[in-house]
């Protein structure tokens, strides 16, 4: 985003805190270093833990429910990250179709270039596409505002000339993130969202399992995370979440929730 700036963005109240408390420390470096020191390395403790829950608002806005007037609709979201992949992708836009039921793929850039077709089919059959990153390397949550803004902004126009739809969410690689993504979100003017729930169906291969975690106290207004990339293969050698979908969507029907993309409002 060209001419894009920090006006308007706000530190979440817990960094704010967290700039009080390195404030305090500097003036107590001169009178008891030992305080200062061990109330800065608590505190960067706090932000460390905080990136690593996926669901955590500390460090900024995070979308992990519906917002109240889709909950009120019935509404869940079931939402695909790592994909495009050229075998499991088709397949689950075809049972996506037999339920017609609509969907969010978080899509990894590079894989959205390889896999062009794929994309421009999620969209043309009513779902979304949003963004999970250009490249999706595990060093991403290292990086700085200029780092993930590269990232993003990769993503952002990768996805948007493959579908011709800008992305209005991000979700980082396994959620883990740093103080530097919420500045860079609002930079490149996108949000970001995590989930309620998720059946971690890159590690597991039993659907019986990972459909027990998608629907433990299933309410409308839920978002579901499952992988059409990456995704762990059952007993039969089967990608895991062609398994589960089908169990899933009908238990989604038989709670009477509709699932629907991933929306603002």
């Amino acid at each position: 985003m060209s001419g894009a700036s920090l006006r308007g963005w706000r530190p979440s109240p817990f960094l704010r805190v967290s700039l009080v408390i390195h404030a305090a420390a500097f003036v107590l470096l001169f009178s008891h270093w030992l305080w200062a020191i061990a109330i800065v390395l608590l505190n960067h403790a706090v932000i460390a833990i905080a990136g690593l829950l996926p669901r955590s608002a500390l460090l900024g806005v995070n979308l992990k429910r519906l917002p109240a007037a889709a909950s009120e609709r019935g509404e869940i979201a079931l939402t695909f990250d790592d994909g495009p992949h050229p075998e499991v992708t088709p397949q689950v836009l075809d049972m996506l179709e037999r339920h017609h039921v609509r969907a969010t793929f978080f899509c990894i850039g590079e894989r959205a270039a390889a896999h062009p077709d794929i994309c421009r089919d999620i969209v043309a059959r009513g779902h979304r596409i949003e963004n999970h990153g250009q490249r999706h390397h595990n060093t991403l949550a290292f990086s700085g505002v200029g780092g993930w803004r590269c990232e993003i902004n990769a993503a952002q126009k990768t996805l948007a000339d493959i579908t011709g739809q800008r992305p209005q969410f991000f979700r980082p690689l396994a959620g883990i993130r740093n103080p530097f993504l919420d500045p860079a979100l609002h930079l490149c003017g996108v949000r970001l969202a995590s989930w309620t729930r998720r059946g971690y169906d890159t590690r597991c291969g039993d659907a019986d399992i990972i459909l027990a975690r998608l629907t433990r106290n299933l309410a409308a207004g839920d978002i579901l995370l499952l992988h059409d990339g990456n995704a762990a293969q059952n007993s039969n050698g089967q990608p895991v979440v062609l398994e589960v979908l089908p169990r899933l969507l009908a238990e989604l029907a038989k709670h009477q929730l509709h699932p629907a993309p991933l929306t603002i409002s």
